[in-house]
Parts: structure tokens; C-alpha cells; sequence
């Protein structure tokens, strides 16, 4: 991976630096994405990074070495971020959880982003981070948007017994605790471990379904969702550190106008469910009592191992981030 990446970055930078002179004082920064480039996931970064560009000119830029495996593996770039291989990453805090078990907080939020400045949320969440991953959260690219429970066969309740699932650190505990037996499959190779019957479902943001293909394997999403997807822009704190004023502020009022663009994404998601039932994905909506057994379990079963691993910052973090 590290050959990989220096060959990487060695040809970003041959070819930022024979395009065109940079002004002495203009700070670089080189960023990636944990999705390819194009990608739902990383559209919004994308549309930071050109704001960043536009708004930054002999100041402040970043250099896009692009996304995906291509680059680093997804579950790298917290690493990445930490130890400075690169300065910035638009990444989910599920892929760095090895590094910092508090980052799933984020995923169960009810909060919006938009509040964080006025409850201390993002304070803190900067203190932590910066003290385990040696990163600034610098601004949260996808926000409101849940996560849904795909199968290929029906159920008729909140039990998962018997169940096969692709699942995530942040909803593993989740299925478990419903009595699925939970499989680790990357995102690349769900739609071959459905087609042949290695897994009976997976759990998945509402959108980016079609970026994989993989309406083509599934038949049903369950309602309700739950989770609040988190996709956030990293920053090396000892990179932050040594920008200046006008740099940082360049930055930080461009991650505000990205984090601003969430806030219509309850229509976004209501189209995109028309177009999954175009696709012949049908909805099971689980009566009353069903949707209170899976929504309490899906809570608790994250907040309880946060909490068993950081007892510290779990029980204040959900403060911050939880109505």
C-alpha cells in the first residue's frame, strides 16, 4: 500500500507542478477519498474541494490523488491521516474505528451538524480527535441520511435469526443482537456474494445502491431506517497547526457550505426509494412493536460498545450528539 501511494502522490505532484507555477506562499494539500472518485460518497467532498480551490487561489489548494482502493485501501486512511501520509481524507469514521472506537458516535447522531458549534459537539469532538487520530474533523460531507436493512428473501418481523448479513463494525453488534450471523465482505464484493448466495442481505445507506449495481441482487428494504450515515473531512492536526488564519478560514467556511448541502436530503432520499421500487425493490415496514424491538436494539447495541471502549468519552458524546 505504501508503494502504492508514494507512486501515487509523486506523480500528482510531477503533474500539479508542470501544469502550472504555484505562488510561493499557496499551501498544498494533498487529500484523497476512501470511494472512488465520482462516487456518491464522494461527491460532496469533491464539490469542497473546487469551492476550496475557487475561494483559496494563492492561499490555500488542494491536490486530489482521487479515491478508492486505487489509492489506499478504505480502512487505511485514518492511519494515513494520523501518521501524515496525506493531509486530508473524506472517509467514514466506521472505517477507522480500530484507531478510535468513539468515531461510530457519529453514525447514531440525531443532531445536526449545523448545531454543533452552539452545543459544544464539535469542540469536543475535535479534543478526541486530535488527541487519538492526530486529526481535526474538519467538516461532515454526508449527514441525515440512514442506513436500511437489503435482503434477497422476506421476513416477517425484527428477528434475523438464520440470517446471513454483510455488515459494518457500526451495525454488526446490531444484526447480532437480532440473531443474524454477520460476514465481513468488502464493498466491491458484495454484489458476488449475493449472486451466489454467500450472504442473504446487507446493510446500506438509502442511496448507492445503484453505484454497485446491486438492486440487481436484492428484493426488499426493510422500513424503518436507522443510523444516521457519517462521511466526514479529516485534516492532519499537525498540518491545521501550521497553516495560517486566512488558510484555516478558507477551510473551515468551505466545510460549512459543504455540511450546508445535506440539509435537502430527505427529498434526495425520497427519490431515490421511487427509484429503487422502479428497480422491483419492495418494502417490508415493520408494525409498531417490531419497529420499537429494531430501533432500540439498533441504539443500544451501539452506544453499549462504545461506551465498554471508551467509558471516558462514549456517555459524552451521546450527550452532545443525541436529542
Amino acid at each position: 500500500m505504501k508503494t502504492l501511494l508514494r507512486s501515487v502522490l509523486v506523480s500528482a505532484c510531477f503533474a500539479v507542478t508542470s501544469i502550472a507555477p504555484v505562488n510561493a506562499e499557496t499551501v498544498t494539500l494533498r487529500a484523497v477519498s476512501a470511494w472512488p472518485e465520482g462516487n456518491f460518497f464522494s461527491q460532496n467532498f469533491e464539490k469542497f474541494i473546487k469551492k476550496v480551490n475557487e475561494d483559496g487561489k494563492g492561499v490555500v489548494q488542494i491536490q486530489y490523488l482521487g479515491g478508492g482502493a486505487k489509492v489506499m485501501p478504505p480502512f487505511e486512511v485514518g492511519n494515513a491521516i494520523k501518521t501524515g501520509v496525506i493531509d486530508m481524507a473524506n472517509v467514514t469514521g466506521n472505517f477507522y474505528t480500530n484507531l478510535l472506537p468513539e468515531a461510530d458516535a457519529l453514525s447514531v447522531s440525531t443532531i445536526p451538524v449545523q448545531e454543533w458549534d452552539k452545543n459544544g459537539a464539535r469542540e469536543y469532538i475535535d479534543q478526541v480527535w486530535g488527541d487519538r487520530l492526530n486529526a481535526l474533523y474538519l467538516g461532515r460531507a454526508i449527514d441525515q441520511m440512514p442506513y436500511h436493512l437489503f435482503l434477497k428473501k422476506p421476513i416477517t418481523g425484527a428477528d434475523l435469526k438464520d440470517l446471513r448479513l454483510r455488515g459494518i463494525p457500526i451495525y454488526r453488534y446490531f444484526f447480532e443482537t437480532l440473531g443474524a450471523t454477520v460476514l465481513t465482505i468488502a464493498p466491491g464484493e458484495l454484489y458476488t456474494a449475493l449472486e451466489r448466495g454467500v450472504v442473504d442481505g446487507y446493510g446500506w445507506p438509502v442511496s448507492g445502491l445503484f453505484d454497485l449495481s446491486l438492486q440487481e441482487q436484492t428484493k426488499y428494504r426493510v422500513e424503518p431506517g436507522f443510523y444516521n450515515t457519517e462521511v466526514g473531512v479529516l485534516i492532519n492536526q499537525d498540518k491545521w497547526n501550521k497553516l495560517n488564519d486566512q488558510q484555516k478560514e478558507i477551510l473551515t467556511q468551505a466545510a460549512r457550505w459543504m455540511e450546508d448541502l445535506n440539509l435537502q436530503n430527505a427529498q434526495m432520499w425520497e427519490e431515490e426509494k421511487k427509484r429503487q421500487a422502479a428497480a422491483g425493490i419492495e418494502v417490508i415496514e415493520l408494525s409498531a412493536a417490531d419497529r420499537e424491538t429494531y430501533l432500540k436494539a439498533a441504539e443500544e447495541s451501539v452506544w453499549s460498545n462504545i461506551n465498554r471502549l471508551s467509558p471516558q468519552h462514549g456517555p459524552k458524546l451521546r450527550e452532545l450528539l443525541v436529542r
